[in-house]
């Protein structure tokens, strides 16, 4: 983890700030109302034309921040990647190809593509089609050598293995390692229909579900889910409510290769493609040019969706990723935080205390604190890139995480926005326009028990209305 000690920046004019502590009086109201101690909430507020810190309270206390943690992160990645740059992702056809058939092994190397999905792994293996390849009489070859990530537990943050905010950092990741589960009742039968969307060909789905006549309502819908230890094997048991037309969930399943292995195979199969070998790891030939070189989308499409809809994974990818371009492969965790740490000493943003740790903030060690939020802030609205940092983030009451926030008044789409939530954790970072056009970096962070249970969002739409009028 990232720990920096206090540095005055150069690089950075000082903001004017704020003679005394103020919490505005919307905030004071809400925080008593809810019996939170005004203790346990830090505000930074700073005019972006003249410097002028508006709101400050508790700025420089260190504190979880929660998902807004990926500002930095994907403004790191930013700065130092570039906004179009993206990743590839490799095909070798280890064998002769004639007349459509590849006498040998199809190799598949992974450089860290984020956002490899289900719909873009079918126009990749398109282009294998076009490359003229129709069967393949060998095994896949998998080579994850670009990222190193070592023994990871995905249970251990919250005890939830089989959650996709759970997966582990991946060279060759797809679809983030998750499967949908459609769950349809069968009246007839009594029983509930299973199909899963990607299909995997190497899942196997236990149907344990009975039919139960009431209401399409509670946990899950009644659905107990469990696996085995490989995680292919899905048992589904509980009754499902008779009164549900149709229910979906999404959970992770199998190793990351064994995921690849089972898409690529379904996906070959449904297209016409014949395949019947096995996989095996492997490394990609250093004398062999790819049949296939496939791009991910652009880094400003891949932040965007980091921010907006809070993907840890795909923030972990980036922190990988940054490692491996950086510091050369494998790319590490540790080596995406050396790199994020250099990043922000050159450009004058060493925090007072920071505490950096997988750069997606599923964590409890994470610290960032108000005033350097806003420091952050200050520095990205001056870069040339400022535009597409700034339209990543969710725009209130419209989109992303805030959707459903902030959407029946004067705020909706005035501000853009990273929310952080975890148990007793709350925040918001981000940039508004005002009514009178002034424009704000606003950044709130609460630790507090229960703080997640929606008292952290009514703190922090009081501080944005009431800074709207300003």
């Amino acid at each position: 983890m990232i720990r920096f000690a206090p540095l005055l920046s150069l690089l950075l004019a000082a903001p004017l700030v704020a003679s005394e502590p103020f919490l505005p009086p919307p905030v004071e109201k809400r925080l008593a109302y809810r019996q939170v101690p005004e203790a346990a909430t830090s505000i930074y507020v700073e005019d972006l034309e003249t410097g002028e810190v508006v709101v400050r309270w508790n700025e420089n206390v260190p504190r979880n921040p929660g998902s807004t943690i990926k500002l930095l992160t994907t403004l790191a990645a930013l700065d130092i990647l570039g906004p179009t740059y993206t990743w590839r992702t490799d095909i070798y056809a280890l064998g002769a190809v004639a007349e459509g058939r590849l006498d040998g092994d199809l190799l598949i190397r992974g450089q860290g593509d984020p956002f490899l999905v289900t719909e873009r792994v079918w126009q990749m293996l398109r282009e294998v089609r076009q490359a003229g390849i129709d069967e393949i009489t060998g095994d896949l070859l998998l080579d994850d050598s670009y990222f190193e990530v070592g023994p990871y537990d995905p249970g251990e943050f919250d005890g939830q293995p089989l959650r996709a905010y759970n997966v582990a950092p991946h060279a060759l990741l797809m679809n983030y390692k998750a499967v949908r589960y459609w769950f349809e009742p069968v009246p007839e039968t009594g029983k509930v229909e299973i199909w899963t969307d990607p299909p995997i060909a190497n899942l196997e789905i236990d149907n344990q579900l009975k039919l139960a006549s009431g209401a399409c309502r509670g946990y899950q819908r009644g659905i107990t889910i469990t696996a085995n230890a490989t995680v292919n094997r899905v048992t589904f048991s509980g009754k499902f409510p008779s009164g549900c037309e149709r229910y979906a969930m999404s959970r992770t399943a199998l190793n990351h290769n064994s995921f690849v292995y089972g898409l690529f195979k379904s996906i070959w199969q449904e297209g016409g493609g014949k395949f019947d070998g096995g996989w095996t790891t492997a490394t990609a030939p250093a004398d062999q040019e790819p049949i296939v070189h496939f791009r991910s989308l652009p880094l400003t499409d891949v932040i965007s969706r980091v921010n907006k809809h809070s993907n840890n994974v795909m923030a972990r990818q980036l922190l990988f990723t940054m490692s491996a371009e950086v510091l050369g492969p494998p790319g590490t965790e540790a080596g995406g935080r050396e790199v994020v740490g250099d990043w922000l000493r050159r450009n004058g943003l060493e925090f007072s205390e920071l505490g950096f740790d997988n750069g997606a903030g599923l964590s409890r060690e994470a610290r960032m604190t108000a005033a350097d939020f806003g420091a952050m802030l200050r520095f990205a609205w001056r870069q040339p890139y400022m535009p597409e940092y700034l339209s990543s983030m969710s725009l209130a009451g419209l989109d992303g995480t805030l959707r459903y926030r902030m959407d029946d008044g004067p705020i909706e789409g005035s501000a853009h926005l990273k929310t952080g939530s975890l148990d007793h954790v709350a925040g918001i970072a981000g940039y508004l326009q005002a009514r009178s056009g002034r424009r704000f970096a606003v950044v709130v962070l609460q630790n507090h028990k229960d703080i997640h249970r929606g008292y952290g969002d009514e703190t922090q739409e009081a501080l944005l209305r009431w800074l709207y009028e300003q």
